[in-house]
Protein backbone atom coordinates (compact mmCIF):
# COMPACT_ATOMS: atom_id res chain seq x y z
CA UNK A 1 0.00 0.00 0.00
CA UNK A 2 1.45 3.45 -1.03
CA UNK A 3 0.59 5.51 2.00
CA UNK A 4 1.13 8.55 0.49
CA UNK A 5 -2.00 8.17 -1.06
CA UNK A 6 -5.69 7.67 -0.32
CA UNK A 7 -7.28 4.08 0.07
CA UNK A 8 -9.81 3.71 -2.64
CA UNK A 9 -12.44 0.51 -3.22
CA UNK A 10 -12.58 -1.40 -6.44
CA UNK A 11 -14.47 1.45 -7.83
CA UNK A 12 -12.27 3.89 -7.40
CA UNK A 13 -14.27 5.42 -4.04
CA UNK A 14 -12.07 6.47 -1.34
CA UNK A 15 -11.41 4.01 1.28
CA UNK A 16 -9.21 4.17 4.75
CA UNK A 17 -8.33 0.86 5.26
CA UNK A 18 -5.90 1.91 8.03
CA UNK A 19 -6.08 0.19 11.28
CA UNK A 20 -8.48 1.60 13.88
CA UNK A 21 -7.98 1.61 17.48
CA UNK A 22 -11.37 1.50 20.11
CA UNK A 23 -11.86 4.67 19.73
CA UNK A 24 -11.82 5.36 16.18
CA UNK A 25 -7.99 6.91 15.56
CA UNK A 26 -6.53 6.02 12.62
CA UNK A 27 -2.98 3.16 13.49
CA UNK A 28 -0.48 2.94 11.12
CA UNK A 29 -0.52 -0.24 8.17
CA UNK A 30 0.45 -3.16 9.61
CA UNK A 31 -0.89 -2.46 13.42
CA UNK A 32 -3.29 -4.90 14.67
CA UNK A 33 -6.65 -2.54 15.38
CA UNK A 34 -10.15 -3.41 16.42
CA UNK A 35 -12.46 -4.51 13.41
CA UNK A 36 -14.09 -2.18 12.00
CA UNK A 37 -17.98 -2.30 11.56
CA UNK A 38 -19.33 -3.33 8.47
CA UNK A 39 -21.07 -0.26 6.99
CA UNK A 40 -24.59 -0.58 4.88
CA UNK A 41 -25.76 -3.00 7.35
CA UNK A 42 -30.12 -2.89 7.88
CA UNK A 43 -31.30 -3.93 11.56
CA UNK A 44 -33.97 -3.50 12.95
CA UNK A 45 -34.45 -0.68 15.71
CA UNK A 46 -33.79 -3.17 18.10
CA UNK A 47 -30.84 -4.56 16.91
CA UNK A 48 -29.23 -1.11 16.36
CA UNK A 49 -30.11 -0.34 19.89
CA UNK A 50 -28.68 -4.02 21.05
CA UNK A 51 -25.86 -3.81 18.50
CA UNK A 52 -24.88 -0.24 19.66
CA UNK A 53 -25.25 -0.63 23.77
CA UNK A 54 -22.78 -3.68 23.26
CA UNK A 55 -20.43 -1.62 21.51
CA UNK A 56 -21.31 1.42 24.31
CA UNK A 57 -20.68 -1.27 27.04
CA UNK A 58 -17.45 -2.18 25.63
CA UNK A 59 -16.09 1.56 25.39
CA UNK A 60 -16.00 1.81 21.47
CA UNK A 61 -18.42 4.75 20.73
CA UNK A 62 -16.76 5.19 17.42
CA UNK A 63 -18.13 1.90 16.10
CA UNK A 64 -21.71 2.47 17.94
CA UNK A 65 -21.98 6.00 15.65
CA UNK A 66 -21.56 3.76 12.66
CA UNK A 67 -24.17 1.01 13.71
CA UNK A 68 -26.37 4.38 14.49
CA UNK A 69 -25.47 6.09 10.93
CA UNK A 70 -26.61 2.79 8.86
CA UNK A 71 -29.84 3.60 10.90
CA UNK A 72 -29.87 6.76 10.20
CA UNK A 73 -29.36 6.12 6.82
CA UNK A 74 -31.93 3.36 6.05
CA UNK A 75 -34.59 3.90 8.55
CA UNK A 76 -38.08 5.72 7.69
CA UNK A 77 -38.03 9.70 7.55
CA UNK A 78 -40.04 10.57 10.10
CA UNK A 79 -37.29 8.66 12.68
CA UNK A 80 -33.78 10.22 10.86
CA UNK A 81 -32.92 12.73 13.40
CA UNK A 82 -34.03 10.05 16.14
CA UNK A 83 -30.89 8.00 14.74
CA UNK A 84 -28.89 10.93 13.74
CA UNK A 85 -29.26 12.60 17.22
CA UNK A 86 -27.98 9.22 18.79
CA UNK A 87 -25.04 9.22 15.92
CA UNK A 88 -23.34 12.38 17.50
CA UNK A 89 -24.02 11.49 21.15
CA UNK A 90 -21.92 8.35 20.38
CA UNK A 91 -19.38 10.53 18.49
CA UNK A 92 -19.77 12.90 21.04
CA UNK A 93 -18.29 10.45 23.65
CA UNK A 94 -15.84 9.31 21.29
CA UNK A 95 -14.50 13.01 21.02
CA UNK A 96 -14.65 13.57 25.00
CA UNK A 97 -12.51 9.94 25.09
CA UNK A 98 -10.71 10.96 23.13
CA UNK A 99 -9.39 14.33 25.17
CA UNK A 100 -11.12 16.92 22.16
CA UNK A 101 -12.67 19.32 25.42
CA UNK A 102 -14.55 21.34 22.30
CA UNK A 103 -16.10 18.76 19.96
CA UNK A 104 -16.92 16.62 22.43
CA UNK A 105 -19.64 18.51 24.30
CA UNK A 106 -20.54 20.79 21.05
CA UNK A 107 -21.93 17.19 19.58
CA UNK A 108 -23.17 15.54 23.00
CA UNK A 109 -25.20 19.21 23.01
CA UNK A 110 -26.31 18.97 19.63
CA UNK A 111 -27.22 15.19 19.76
CA UNK A 112 -29.62 15.86 22.50
CA UNK A 113 -30.93 18.85 20.75
CA UNK A 114 -31.61 16.13 17.57
CA UNK A 115 -33.34 13.97 20.46
CA UNK A 116 -35.68 16.67 22.21
CA UNK A 117 -38.59 16.32 19.58
CA UNK A 118 -38.75 12.47 20.49
CA UNK A 119 -38.65 13.12 24.10
CA UNK A 120 -42.39 12.23 24.93
CA UNK A 121 -42.41 9.67 22.06
CA UNK A 122 -39.99 7.70 23.14
CA UNK A 123 -39.17 5.25 19.97
CA UNK A 124 -38.46 2.44 20.23
CA UNK A 125 -38.37 2.42 24.15
CA UNK A 126 -35.27 4.95 23.70
CA UNK A 127 -34.78 7.01 26.96
CA UNK A 128 -34.69 10.31 25.14
CA UNK A 129 -34.90 12.63 28.55
CA UNK A 130 -31.95 10.04 30.25
CA UNK A 131 -29.83 10.45 27.06
CA UNK A 132 -30.57 14.40 27.27
CA UNK A 133 -29.49 14.82 30.46
CA UNK A 134 -26.72 12.26 30.62
CA UNK A 135 -25.56 14.50 27.39
CA UNK A 136 -25.76 17.64 28.81
CA UNK A 137 -23.99 15.93 32.27
CA UNK A 138 -21.09 14.75 30.25
CA UNK A 139 -20.54 18.15 28.14
CA UNK A 140 -20.54 20.00 31.19
CA UNK A 141 -17.91 18.41 33.03
CA UNK A 142 -15.54 17.48 29.84
CA UNK A 143 -15.43 21.30 29.15
CA UNK A 144 -13.50 21.29 32.44
CA UNK A 145 -10.46 19.31 30.70
CA UNK A 146 -10.71 15.26 32.19
CA UNK A 147 -10.52 12.97 29.78
CA UNK A 148 -13.18 10.81 29.59
CA UNK A 149 -13.28 6.37 29.98
CA UNK A 150 -15.84 5.65 26.82
CA UNK A 151 -16.94 2.46 29.09
CA UNK A 152 -17.57 4.02 32.68
CA UNK A 153 -19.33 6.85 30.49
CA UNK A 154 -21.84 4.59 28.90
CA UNK A 155 -24.93 6.11 28.50
CA UNK A 156 -28.20 3.72 28.42
CA UNK A 157 -30.19 3.98 25.83
CA UNK A 158 -33.14 1.83 26.66
CA UNK A 159 -35.15 3.41 29.53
Amino acid sequence: MNETRRDRDAEGRAQNARPRDGLGRPLPYGTPGVARQPEGIVRTPRETLAEAQRLLDEGMPFHAHEVFEDAWKSGPQDERELWRGLAQLAVGLTHAARGNITGGPRLLRRGAGALAPFAEAAPHGVDVAGLSAWAQELAGRVESGPTVDAAAEAPRLRG
